[in-house]
């Protein structure tokens, strides 16, 4: 009560006894002295019938007393709500399409665990169309499953093939700087290949080298220079001898033939000296550098062939393996399609997964049933459409409706009665298991001003006569 509604109730009740001192002070006494005697009279009448009354009863004071004591006082809460199955299974269609119904069990079947173990179907879809695919499926599968052999094995291949490639062209590397070694010898190879290492296109003069030779070079350069050396003693000991011989035909110690012998001999190993001589200037100036330029250039083309061996390796092996990745997404997506439509075939056919009440998914909402029509043969359904629950009639909970007024009484543990309108001298025991958090918001909406939350209340035991939806009365108990 508000400061200001208690101060309106107080000077009206001022207000009142003002009045009624004002009636009384204008009255007459005699009302007064009437008033007082009817009083007194009905006070001794009450005094009177009071004690007739207890000696007719021999002095019990039991019909006008009782002996206040202690005892326990119970706190319940009282609510309404239906019966349902603590675990209900939804078997739902999970073929990707429309699917028309061949045949299904009669709604209010209990399926038993025998059942469950044997494999019992509930519904069988059509999949005719789903077989007619699964042919297609398999044929795709089978060529990309080729393709994808055929790649992996190509890949094999060009991976040898590099590898053969590159063996090739590092022994082609290796020869030719051999062969360049073997010419000018290990001193002047490596400086000639060090130097030309910077810049391939270096011009260098290799004839300043022949000083430092080794190798066939040097064997080659120094023949040469005995073949000199052996040409001019050979002229030299020739020239002498045409000396004495003209001396001699001075003398006529000898004949014109042999002065002419010795001259043809003299002439011919002059003609040998020059020739060498010749030749080797030849090979300082020709055959040398060009040997050396061939056999160092086919050293620096190795490797460059080498490199492009690399790159050839390279590449090839990259399409190969681009080959290979889409044969082997291609071969994924055949065989994910095979399975999905094997998969779907398989779903046509559902078994029961486990006991239970059969139930249509149509049945009690009358909203489903106009939108996707009734659960039955020859009816059709919808992916993720319930087509029928199992509830687990062995294990059932009342649910109910708490008022917020009472909801911060009812706790998951409490202690609760159930009794069934179907089985009204029956009583049934059980716990609160959960209380919702929220509003139930479907009620909010039909009714705003009503707040309702959810509560589930276990029910003891085993129970074949209880069916889900069977109204209930729960007195759950808060306190004692």
């Amino acid at each position: 009560m508000t400061d200001d509604n208690r101060t309106v109730r107080q000077n009206t009740s001022k207000n009142r006894r003002q009045g009624s001192l004002g009636f009384i002070a204008g009255a007459k006494w005699w009302w007064v002295i009437l008033i007082l005697a009817v009083i007194a009279l009905t006070v001794l009448v009450v005094l009177l019938a009071s004690r007739r009354t207890a000696v007719a009863g021999g002095g019990n004071k039991g019909l006008s007393t009782f002996t206040a004591r202690r005892d326990d006082l119970t706190v319940t809460v009282t609510e309404s709500g239906s019966i349902k199955a603590r675990k209900t299974i939804d078997i739902k269609s999970e073929v990707e399409r429309q699917a028309t119904i061949i045949s299904i069990v009669p709604e209010g079947t209990y399926i038993t665990q025998e059942d469950v173990n044997s494999g019992k179907v509930l519904v069988q879809l059509d999949s005719s169309a789903l077989d007619e695919e699964l042919t297609q499926r398999e044929i795709d599968f089978a060529g990309a499953e080729a393709s994808y052999a055929e790649a992996i094995e190509a890949n094999d291949i060009q991976v040898k093939q590099n590898e053969s490639d590159i063996t090739a062209a590092e022994l082609k590397v290796k020869f030719a700087l051999m062969d360049f070694r073997k010419y000018l010898g290990e001193t002047v190879a490596e400086k000639l290949v060090k130097d030309a290492n910077p810049d391939p296109n270096l011009n260098i003069d290799i004839a300043l080298l022949l000083d430092q030779l080794g190798g066939s070079a040097s064997q080659e350069l120094k023949k040469l220079k005995d073949d000199i050396i052996l040409a001019n003693a050979k002229f030299k000991r020739a020239s002498n001898k045409l000396d004495w011989t003209r001396k001699l035909r001075e003398e006529e110690y000898v004949s014109q033939t042999e002065l002419e012998g010795d001259l043809l001999d003299a002439n011919s190993f002059k003609i040998q000296k020059e020739r060498a001589e010749i030749a080797l200037e030849l090979f300082r100036l020709y055959e040398f550098p060009k040997e050396a330029e061939k056999l160092l250039s086919d050293y620096d083309e190795a490797k460059r062939e080498l490199e492009r061996t690399y790159a050839s390796a390279r590449s090839k092996l990259a399409q190969a393996q681009a080959r290979l990745k889409s044969a082997e997404s291609r071969y994924r997506s055949r065989k994910t399609r095979l399975n999905k439509t094997r998969k779907q075939i398989e779903v046509c056919t559902i078994i029961a997964p486990a006991p239970g009440l059969v139930i249509y998914g149509s049945s009690g909402d009358p909203y489903r049933r106009m939108r996707h029509g009734p659960i039955e043969e020859g009816g059709t359904v919808y992916q993720r459409q319930t087509i029928i629950s199992l509830p687990d009639t062995t294990k059932m909970m009342a649910e109910i409706g708490v008022h917020e007024s009472s909801v911060t009484k009812v706790h998951p543990g409490q202690g609760a009665k159930i009794v069934m309108d179907a089985f009204p001298d029956e009583m049934f025991h059980g716990e609160v298991v959960k209380v919702a958090p929220l509003p139930d918001q479907q009620r909010s909406w039909l009714s705003p001003d009503l707040k309702v939350y959810t509560a589930e209340v276990s029910i003891e035991g085993s129970h074949d006569f209880l069916k889900p939806g069977m109204s209930a009365k729960v007195e759950i108990l808060v306190e004692q």
